[in-house]
């Protein structure tokens, strides 16, 4: 878009947060995790000086704990991409410990019998671990239940053609889409999955209509259609993408699930299927089969066209 197709009255600017969820400041810039950290650090620096101040110079302790303290100050206020750099750092340690190697084992994994040779099992490398999934089941409503994390609910969202709108337009966009983040109540996600397409289906089913059509053209043009969509789907790498709106609400820090979070996830799905069609955005909340293929997709990326038979048993996921 070319500055001078915007004309004046149409630059007005639209205020969007950048980071909804920052923390708030406490002391300074500092919020209150970083001035935790640096007064704990402080007190700990201090009382090392008064411990060793009997038999080393006040210089001598200042040379030794200046890496330590900026080593502190580093962890305490550096970020990466978005994200603390004590977060950042548990959060690599974590994944580090975590096994790499997770099969779908409900069981348990059994152990190799005796008779395997040792060497057999180091060159084995580390034995797998069962894959724990973090969705407990699925509610006919489909809200899926993170155990102790919480519950959720998905829903997907259509594209808007931002290019070719004027000015006036793209404002008007912008202005609704600010609207509905300034109106969040809880965390919210936008997430743009890309997946196979799996076009055979389709062509099959081309193909078989092809003769109930009324006139030979129209049947010869479908047939030739059916044809190039089977030529696409021998190609293998036919990509498609979705646009996923994930509503998260968090479990209480203690006692039992609250019951109610099902029904304020599907709440703010409700409004922001209300807010964002003034964005021309089109909301569709997932039900629970839905929802249920959507996490088995995830679950196995590499499969075209997840089955959609024994996902959901007595609404748990299976």
């Amino acid at each position: 878009m070319n500055p001078a197709d915007v004309s004046s009255g149409d630059r007005n600017p639209t205020r969007i947060p950048a980071d909804i969820s920052r923390p708030d400041r406490l002391l300074g810039p500092f919020t209150a995790r970083q001035t935790a950290i640096l007064a704990i650090a402080a007190l700990v620096l201090y009382g090392g000086y008064w411990a060793t101040r009997p038999f080393m110079a006040p210089l001598a302790y200042v040379v030794m704990v200046v890496p330590v303290a900026g080593a502190v100050a580093a962890l305490t206020l550096g970020q990466r991409e978005g994200i603390g750099l004590d977060r950042f750092l548990a959060a690599a340690l974590a994944h580090a410990r975590t096994p790499k190697r997770r099969v779908h084992a409900p069981d348990g994994i059994p152990p190799l019998p005796d008779l395997v040779p040792g060497r057999w099992v180091q060159a084995a490398g580390p034995v797998p671990v069962a894959m724990e999934m973090p969705v407990d089941g699925i509610t006919r409503g489909g809200v899926l239940d993170l155990r102790g994390e919480g519950t959720a609910a998905v829903a997907t969202c259509s594209t808007v053609n931002f290019e070719l709108r004027s000015g006036a337009e793209q404002q008007q966009l912008t202005t609704a889409f600010a609207r509905w983040l300034n109106s969040l109540t809880g965390p919210t996600q936008l997430l743009v999955r890309c997946h196979r397409i799996d076009l055979a289906p389709l062509a099959d089913t081309l193909q078989e209509e092809a003769a109930g059509l009324v006139h030979p053209a129209l049947e010869t043009a479908a047939r030739a259609h059916a044809d190039f969509l089977h030529g696409l789907a021998a190609a293998g790498n036919l990509l498609g993408r979705q646009i996923v709106l994930v509503a998260r609400e968090h479990a209480a820090p203690h006692g039992p699930r609250d019951g109610n979070g099902g029904g304020r996830v599907l709440q703010r799905l409700d409004e922001a299927t209300r807010a964002l069609a003034a964005a021309e955005v089109t909301v569709t909340p997932l039900n629970a089969e839905q929802s249920a293929g959507l996490v088995s997709a995830a679950r196995n990326p590499d499969t075209p066209t997840p089955p959609h038979d024994d996902l959901l048993l007595d609404g748990e996921l299976t």
